[in-house]
């Protein structure tokens, strides 16, 4: 699949999420199924658990966005990202 397709989609979904006041920190799968859904029907991917992952991607990428870009290197770790 197209990375800037996904990309793009990513936006779309945590611009929903944004809109519908979903929390960057939402773990409760039924909240989420929504946006699985439309990722499912957006990039016309059958797989639940593939599209359940654009969704995680999504929130990551939303926490991300709103933490302070100068202490990315810092709270990389905080991710997952293992920055060093």
């Amino acid at each position: 699949m197209d990375d800037d397709k996904i990309n793009s989609e990513i936006e779309k979904i945590a611009n929903l999420m944004v809109h519908d006041d979903i929390s960057s920190d939402e773990q409760d799968v039924t909240k989420l199924e929504k946006y699985r859904d439309q990722i499912k029907l957006d990039l016309n991917i059958d797989d639940n658990e593939e599209a359940m992952k654009l969704v995680y991607e999504t929130l990551v990428y939303r926490k991300l966005k709103s933490a302070d870009s100068s202490d990315m290197l810092e709270k990389g770790t905080d991710f997952g990202a293992g920055f060093s």
